[in-house]
This record gives structure tokens, C-alpha cells and sequence, in this order.
């Protein structure tokens, strides 16, 4: 009997380990996951901000010109974020 409860203690031992293991794994995917989110977010901003820029030039609106200028400034403000929250894991 007391083989048994100690096969079972250390199941409940490994399954404890597993599921440590496990959520560190996926906070670090979760985390990953975000950075790669500011990083995509700020390549987006910067190339809308690119073409609100250009459309502005074309057309003359010096607001949306300005509007495009701040976009981008946004957008790598975000990639920023992202390469940093790379840097400090």
C-alpha cells in the first residue's frame, strides 16, 4: 500500500512540475506574442502613415499630411516598444 501512495505522490509531483512547466511556457508565448503584435502594429501605422502622407502631398491637404507624419511616428513609437520588450526578457 505504501508503494502505491508513493507512485501516486510522485505523479501528483510530476503532474505539479508539468503544469509549472506549462505555464511558463505559455506565458512566454503569450509575451512573445505581444511583441510580435507591437512590432506588426507599428510596421502597419508607419506605412499608413506613409500613404496618408503621400495622399496628403498629392492632394495638397497639408492635414493629412500631418496626420500621416504623426502615424508613422506612432508606428515606430510601437515597433520601439516591441524591440525593447524583446531586449528586457
Amino acid at each position: 500500500m505504501t508503494e502505491k501512495g508513493s507512485k501516486k505522490e510522485r505523479s501528483k509531483d510530476l503532474a505539479k512540475d508539468l503544469a509549472k512547466e506549462g505555464v511558463g511556457a505559455v506565458k512566454e508565448a503569450a509575451t512573445e506574442r505581444s511583441n510580435r503584435r507591437d512590432k506588426g502594429e507599428g510596421v502597419l501605422d508607419k506605412t499608413r502613415g506613409r500613404l496618408k502622407e503621400a495622399a496628403g502631398a498629392l492632394t495638397g491637404d497639408e492635414e493629412l499630411k500631418a496626420e500621416g507624419r504623426a502615424e508613422q511616428r506612432e508606428g515606430t513609437l510601437k515597433d520601439k516598444k516591441g524591440k525593447l520588450k524583446d531586449l528586457l526578457e
